[in-house]
């Protein structure tokens, strides 16, 4: 079927289907002996109406508006060796036009490995111009793709990501060559292409260090901190929420986006000494997105050391295990001994009541919450509950 009113022939629709993936080395397409068009070979034409066969040729300053993040040669090579500017159209319509044909380029690149979209550069005022649901389906299609990090690279390329995501943006080139730590960006998005296949574990990964840049703390001796990275981020991705409305419609999806880059760095703190209680307690903090958390911590761990990385992962598979374990042991025996609710009669001198089963739900909610541990003894639980009199409402009457 031919292309409609408006359409380009070459568009990829948004919400089609992915072809077959395939990836193209850089400058692969290139022909023997090209001469690409550049500034220096075409003196009367401006570089805004070029059409630039090499992305490499070009290296004068952004035109007519345009927002440009240029990236190396290799990567530019490897995204699209053409760039042209659409024609001439009116301002809105011609945005929309601009600000999809870069979305289409980059859930190209992510879903095929490269694309014969054109690239263009896309201003703010440009992106601006899609529809929260567009930019939705098409960012979502990038991250959920074999080459997420393919379709990141266009999306910073074209300045998108720059003109949607500034936080994101902002974390290309930092720590790259510059100082002890790795280089964030790269860090992502590996982070992204290894995490599973699961939406919200994929964004959560895009934003989870999105905090680092403004917590970097180097010591006298030269070694380099983040504190506090994850609680900036997470409170960095609410105030994306609310510019972008990217998650307006999903609420549960960006609650837990927010819950996993908050708590990204807790699985990596186990060590295989936390307590029985510890390891509960944990559970019971990660709730339903226990599982969401693993994953993301275990796609955290980009190392090229292989043993560091192989301990990392041992030590979040045994966290895993041992909660399984943990949980499995706590539905068959119960926590609390039997013969408690008579110890705590003897105790306190009280009558069999209500009143004893009430204390006994009591020190099961502190179990619960780690408080005390469980699977103790019951004069344990008597000395815990003569401790807090108040708490159990046991307070000694004078006569």
């Amino acid at each position: 079927m031919g292309a409609t009113a408006g359409q380009r022939p070459n568009a990829i629709p948004l919400l089609a289907q992915a072809p077959g993936r395939h990836r193209r080395g850089c400058c692969e397409d290139e022909a023997p002996g090209s001469d690409p068009i550049s500034p220096a070979t075409a003196p009367d034409r401006t570089p805004s109406a070029l059409e630039i066969t090499d992305a490499r040729c070009y290296t004068g300053p952004p035109t007519g508006g345009l927002l440009a993040v240029w990236s190396d040669a290799e990567v530019f090579c490897r995204l699209a060796p053409q760039m042209t500017r659409l024609a001439t159209a009116p301002a809105g319509q011609a945005h929309v036009a601009r600000a999809t044909q870069a979305l289409e380029h980059a859930v190209a690149c992510a879903e095929q490995g490269s694309s014969d979209v054109p690239v263009v550069l896309v201003s703010p005022e440009e992106v601006s111009a899609l529809s929260r649901s567009e930019l939705r389906s098409g960012l979502d299609r990038i991250l959920m793709a074999h080459e997420a990090d393919s379709g990141l690279e266009s999306l910073r390329a074209t300045g998108v990501l720059d003109a949607l995501l500034p936080e994101v943006s902002a974390l290309v080139g930092f720590g790259d060559g510059e100082w002890r730590h790795k280089d964030v960006w790269k860090h992502t998005k590996q982070v992204v292409c290894q995490s599973v296949p699961r939406l919200q574990i994929r964004w959560a990964a895009l934003f989870h260090d999105i905090g680092k840049v403004h917590t970097r703390s180097v010591t006298p001796d030269g070694e380099v901190h983040f504190f506090g990275h994850a609680e900036l981020g997470a409170r960095m991705f609410d105030k994306i929420g609310r510019r972008t409305a990217l998650f307006a419609s999903d609420g549960e999806l960006g609650a837990s986006v927010r819950f996993l880059v908050l708590h990204h760095l807790r699985a990596s703190q186990y060590d295989g000494k936390w307590t029985d209680s510890a390891v509960r307690r944990f559970a019971r903090d990660m709730g339903a997105r226990l599982d969401d958390l693993l994953c993301l911590s275990r796609a955290d761990i980009t190392t090229k050391r292989p043993e560091k990385k192989r301990r990392g992962i041992a030590m979040i598979d045994e966290l895993s295990a041992r909660i399984t374990t943990l949980a499995a042991s706590d539905a068959v025996v119960p926590p609390l001994p039997s013969g408690v609710g008579n110890a705590i009669m003897e105790a306190f001198g009280l009558p069999p009541s209500r009143r004893i089963g009430d204390i006994k739900r009591a020190l099961e909610a502190a179990i619960e919450s780690g408080e005390i541990e469980s699977h103790q003894e019951a004069g344990y639980y008597v000395s815990f509950v003569a401790e807090h009199r108040d708490r159990f409402a046991l307070v000694r009457t004078t006569g």
